[in-house]
Protein backbone atom coordinates (compact mmCIF):
# COMPACT_ATOMS: atom_id res chain seq x y z
CA UNK A 1 0.00 0.00 0.00
CA UNK A 2 1.41 3.76 -1.00
CA UNK A 3 1.84 6.17 1.73
CA UNK A 4 -0.09 8.87 1.90
CA UNK A 5 0.55 12.72 1.00
CA UNK A 6 -0.12 15.80 2.58
CA UNK A 7 -2.49 16.27 -0.23
CA UNK A 8 -4.53 12.94 0.09
CA UNK A 9 -4.59 13.60 3.67
CA UNK A 10 -5.93 17.20 3.47
CA UNK A 11 -8.45 15.93 1.45
CA UNK A 12 -9.64 13.02 3.19
CA UNK A 13 -10.01 15.86 6.44
CA UNK A 14 -12.29 17.97 4.33
CA UNK A 15 -14.21 14.84 3.37
CA UNK A 16 -15.14 14.37 6.54
CA UNK A 17 -15.67 17.81 7.70
CA UNK A 18 -18.56 17.71 4.70
CA UNK A 19 -19.78 14.76 5.87
CA UNK A 20 -20.35 15.57 9.59
CA UNK A 21 -20.74 19.65 9.19
CA UNK A 22 -24.18 19.56 10.58
CA UNK A 23 -23.17 18.13 13.88
CA UNK A 24 -19.34 19.62 13.81
CA UNK A 25 -20.05 23.06 12.42
CA UNK A 26 -18.64 25.12 9.59
CA UNK A 27 -14.78 25.03 9.06
CA UNK A 28 -13.40 28.13 9.40
CA UNK A 29 -10.17 30.33 10.82
CA UNK A 30 -12.01 30.54 14.28
CA UNK A 31 -12.74 26.47 14.56
CA UNK A 32 -8.41 26.42 14.26
CA UNK A 33 -7.93 27.12 17.72
CA UNK A 34 -10.21 24.71 19.28
CA UNK A 35 -8.64 21.85 16.68
CA UNK A 36 -5.25 22.99 17.51
CA UNK A 37 -6.26 22.18 21.68
CA UNK A 38 -7.89 18.98 20.22
CA UNK A 39 -4.33 17.98 18.64
CA UNK A 40 -3.45 18.42 22.20
CA UNK A 41 -5.42 16.42 23.72
CA UNK A 42 -4.49 13.39 21.13
CA UNK A 43 -0.54 14.05 21.69
CA UNK A 44 -1.59 13.74 25.50
CA UNK A 45 -2.96 10.59 24.92
CA UNK A 46 0.05 8.97 23.18
CA UNK A 47 1.89 10.62 25.92
CA UNK A 48 0.09 8.36 28.11
CA UNK A 49 0.80 5.03 26.10
CA UNK A 50 4.92 6.04 26.60
CA UNK A 51 3.95 6.19 30.04
CA UNK A 52 2.23 3.47 30.55
CA UNK A 53 3.63 1.07 27.73
CA UNK A 54 6.76 2.20 26.80
CA UNK A 55 8.57 2.46 23.34
CA UNK A 56 8.81 -1.50 23.98
CA UNK A 57 5.44 -2.05 24.52
CA UNK A 58 4.83 -0.15 21.02
CA UNK A 59 7.32 -1.85 19.51
CA UNK A 60 6.34 -5.50 20.50
CA UNK A 61 2.66 -5.63 21.17
CA UNK A 62 0.45 -5.52 18.37
CA UNK A 63 -2.50 -4.31 20.07
CA UNK A 64 -0.50 -1.18 21.67
CA UNK A 65 1.06 -0.48 18.49
CA UNK A 66 -2.57 -0.65 16.80
CA UNK A 67 -3.45 1.65 19.67
CA UNK A 68 -0.37 4.02 19.09
CA UNK A 69 -0.52 4.73 15.38
CA UNK A 70 -4.54 5.49 15.83
CA UNK A 71 -3.76 7.94 18.33
CA UNK A 72 -1.02 9.16 16.13
CA UNK A 73 -3.42 9.85 13.16
CA UNK A 74 -5.63 11.19 15.49
CA UNK A 75 -2.65 14.04 15.50
CA UNK A 76 -2.14 13.97 12.28
CA UNK A 77 -5.92 14.67 11.21
CA UNK A 78 -6.51 17.72 13.86
CA UNK A 79 -3.11 18.45 12.31
CA UNK A 80 -4.79 18.63 8.61
CA UNK A 81 -8.14 19.88 9.34
CA UNK A 82 -6.07 23.24 11.35
CA UNK A 83 -3.82 23.53 7.36
CA UNK A 84 -7.75 23.18 5.89
CA UNK A 85 -9.30 25.53 8.42
CA UNK A 86 -6.60 28.22 7.10
CA UNK A 87 -6.28 27.70 4.01
CA UNK A 88 -2.78 25.89 3.67
CA UNK A 89 -1.97 24.25 0.72
CA UNK A 90 -0.25 21.08 0.76
CA UNK A 91 2.30 22.94 -1.41
CA UNK A 92 2.56 25.78 0.82
CA UNK A 93 3.39 23.89 3.46
CA UNK A 94 6.20 21.78 2.03
CA UNK A 95 7.40 24.46 0.95
CA UNK A 96 7.66 25.72 4.28
CA UNK A 97 9.01 22.44 5.67
CA UNK A 98 11.22 22.10 3.50
CA UNK A 99 13.26 25.67 4.44
CA UNK A 100 12.46 24.81 7.90
CA UNK A 101 14.89 21.79 7.25
CA UNK A 102 17.11 23.49 5.41
CA UNK A 103 17.71 26.04 8.42
CA UNK A 104 17.76 22.95 10.80
CA UNK A 105 20.45 21.52 8.99
CA UNK A 106 22.72 24.51 9.05
CA UNK A 107 21.93 24.72 13.06
CA UNK A 108 24.47 23.62 16.09
CA UNK A 109 21.71 22.07 18.49
CA UNK A 110 23.79 21.64 20.79
CA UNK A 111 25.55 24.94 21.05
CA UNK A 112 22.19 26.94 20.60
CA UNK A 113 20.78 24.59 23.96
CA UNK A 114 23.83 24.11 25.94
CA UNK A 115 22.09 25.30 28.92
CA UNK A 116 20.00 23.26 28.81
CA UNK A 117 22.14 20.81 29.14
CA UNK A 118 23.12 18.39 31.94
CA UNK A 119 27.20 19.57 33.20
CA UNK A 120 27.87 16.15 32.10
CA UNK A 121 26.59 16.89 28.74
CA UNK A 122 28.01 20.53 28.52
CA UNK A 123 31.26 19.21 28.95
CA UNK A 124 30.76 16.92 25.60
CA UNK A 125 29.28 19.77 23.83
Amino acid sequence: MASLTLEEMMAMQRELQEKFAESWGPRSPESAPLHMLWLVEEVGEVAAIFKKRKPQGIMEDPVVRAHFLEEMSDILMYFTDILNFLEVTPQEFSAAYRAKHARNMKRNFPQEHRQFLTPDQHNQA
